[in-house]
């Protein structure tokens, strides 16, 4: 398993929808067994109002994040290796607007 990062920019309009896009996710994670696994999401207010995430996949190939977000309805503007890790300080406590 490799760590990935995925972008997804302006993927939905409402943090419901992407409340619905999670769920189909997870099902679709579930689904493939190892070849997928979803450790965090980072949600983005896009400048024209929408939603979109940054976010950290462990899969076998990017291929296998391609097959897991067509199968749940997922874009995927970019795939990104990521070589390392360099932790300074743990994630923040989530925040709601």
């Amino acid at each position: 398993m490799e760590t990935y990062v995925i972008l997804r920019r302006r993927g939905w309009r409402t943090a419901e929808d992407l409340q619905e896009a999670a769920t189909r996710s997870t099902h679709e994670a579930e689904r493939l067994g190892d070849e997928v696994r979803w450790i965090r999401s980072y949600v983005l207010d896009e400048p024209d109002g929408t939603v979109g995430t940054v976010c950290i996949y462990q899969a076998s190939s990017p291929e296998a994040i391609r097959e897991h977000a067509g199968k749940a309805d997922l874009p995927v503007d970019e795939i990104v290796h990521v070589a390392d890790t360099v932790l300074v300080r743990p994630d923040p406590t989530p925040t709601r607007a």
